[in-house]
């Protein structure tokens, strides 16, 4: 489904050039990474900053005004790495391949990333949907609102049909003449940058690195590059098209790069799936095979989510479509979290405990050979980052799923500090600066509340939040109390973020 092609005024079609102090506090900034196709190591350059920031800058700006980019700049060393740990390594569709590109060209693909990047928020380019890559959006505030929308809609008397699309190997399959149409004709990019984009996709090689073994160069036809900067941005405005086909069928979506998710408000009475969902499946279907991709099925999957007494009454086993069938899961992983029918977290919560204390034991058994810095740095990676990741979703769970996190964050405590089993551990929390579970939680949401207020939030969650307005202003009054919107159940519409967060927001003093 073709879009609509950009205004004349939309044109994007010089670079603006860069100037030295630029490029000099990029390179000061971004991560250095060699590749065994750098003539000298990225930390090197990074050291010697001032002397090669010159140079650099005079590359790049004749990059940018030939619209041309070199061919050195467009070879990639392949280094297959394993998709999950229990994946069978001897089948190569366990792997992933991340391109390993020259420090010069993540320079160049950065200079320009930020410049599409001004383009795209500028006109409002952006499918407001997507979250994959983009400034001030997460994995977070997607599930944030997804979450808001399935409360909300069961909270009205509604369970909702949630379907997680798994494309095969999507970024490798990009056409580049489709993408490049895209770019021209709904992004409104011409002359000098379309030239760019051309010259940047064309003529790409590329070879594997395993061990020793090194593959011949191969030419690459297809794809854009996993591990390049501009790569998920350009996957993003190939995907553009797929929201017009979605939100046509009335449904609601929501994308992270290439996980799409589906929902759609059923009636709890009826026997089948939606004929809407059932037609914006088979559209999407064909056209993910226009534009050579291809849905998984088997990895396809779909859940239905609402009170007990909602899914008790609703007699939907599956979604069938004209080639396969989706039957409906009691559990899925959406973004690195477990959804349950009900929301309830409680699967999620239980596997998230087997972990972490699966690496709090190997933690405890090195714990007396490291110093507290270190130790600190261990429980950071392996438990308090997977504690605090999507937080904002547990808020309003039962409090003794909660308390189970919180026994986590103990044994956390006592390991880094060594307290005994029995002693109190509030001040050792205290001590540490670590809020307790539920804390962290309102926390989170107050924070995400903050944002949509100043306007540091993705559109999409900001909407959910009103001002309250006031008649009468007076010296004392707050002008920043959110609208809270009635719910009916507090297991589902009070848990909502809309509902949430004002409360919680207005609380604060």
């Amino acid at each position: 489904m073709p879009l609509a092609s950009v205004t004349p005024d939309h044109s994007f079609a010089d670079f603006v050039e860069v100037e030295v102090q630029e490029i000099e506090s990029m390179l000061r900034q971004i991560k250095p990474s060699t590749c065994a196709l750098d003539p000298l190591p990225s930390f090197l350059i990074k050291c010697n900053t001032s002397a090669l920031s010159p140079l650099i800058t005079t590359i790049i700006n004749c990059s940018l005004r030939s619209g041309h980019v070199p061919s050195t700049l467009k070879t990639a060393l392949i280094k297959p790495h394993l998709k999950k740990h229990n994946l069978n390594p001897q089948d190569l569709a366990s792997y992933r391949p991340i391109s390993n590109l020259p420090f010069l060209s993540k320079v160049l693909e950065k200079v320009v990333a930020g410049q599409l990047h001004d383009h795209l928020s500028t006109y409002s380019l952006y499918e407001k949907f997507q979250s994959g890559f983009r400034l001030a959006h997460s994995t977070e505030t997607a599930l944030v609102r997804v979450t808001n929308d399935l409360l909300v809609a069961s909270d009205q008397g509604s369970p909702s049909l949630l379907i997680l699309l798994d494309l095969t190997a999507a970024f490798d399959t990009v056409d580049h003449n489709i993408l490049l149409h895209r770019l021209q004709y709904n992004i409104g990019l011409s002359s000098t940058v379309l030239d760019w984009f051309k010259s940047f996709l064309a003529g790409r090689t590329e070879y594997v690195v395993l061990e020793d073994a090194k593959s011949r160069p191969h030419f690459v036809t297809c794809g854009v590059p996993q591990g390049s900067v501009l790569g998920p941005t350009l996957f993003n405005i190939y995907m553009l098209p797929l929201g017009h086909i979605i939100g046509k069928h009335g449904m609601s979506f929501h994308c992270y790069a290439d996980d799409t998710q589906l929902y759609l408000h059923t009636d709890p009475t009826s026997t089948s799936a939606p004929s809407a969902l059932i037609a914006c499946l088979e559209e999407t279907k064909a056209w993910l095979a226009e534009n050579f991709l291809q849905l998984n099925a088997s990895k396809t999957e779909a859940i239905l989510i609402g009170t007990p007494h909602q899914l008790k009454s609703s007699p939907i086993s599956a979604i069938s479509l004209s080639d396969f069938s989706i039957p409906l899961s009691s559990s899925v992983r959406n973004l690195g979290v477990i959804f349950d029918p009900h929301l309830s977290f409680e699967h999620h919560i239980q596997n998230l405990c087997k972990i972490s204390f699966f690496h709090l034991k190997n933690i405890s058994k090195l714990r007396p050979t490291l110093s507290p810095s270190d130790a600190e740095k261990l429980v950071h990676a392996f438990v308090s980052s997977r504690l605090d990741y999507c937080n904002a979703l547990l808020v309003g769970i039962p409090a003794k799923s909660l308390l189970k996190l919180q026994h986590v964050q103990n044994t956390a405590a006592r390991i880094l500090t060594r307290t005994p089993k029995h002693a109190h551990i509030t001040p050792v929390l205290r001590n540490l600066h670590w809020l307790p579970i539920t804390k962290c939680i309102q926390y989170k949401i107050c924070l995400l509340a903050y944002q949509c207020i100043h306007g540091h939030a993705p559109d999409y969650l900001s909407e959910l939040l009103t001002l309250r307005t006031i008649s009468r202003q007076l010296r004392s009054t707050n002008t920043n109390l959110l609208c809270t919107p009635r719910s009916n159940l507090r297991t589902m519409g009070d848990r909502a973020f809309q509902t949430a967060a004002p409360e919680l927001w207005n609380t604060l003093p």
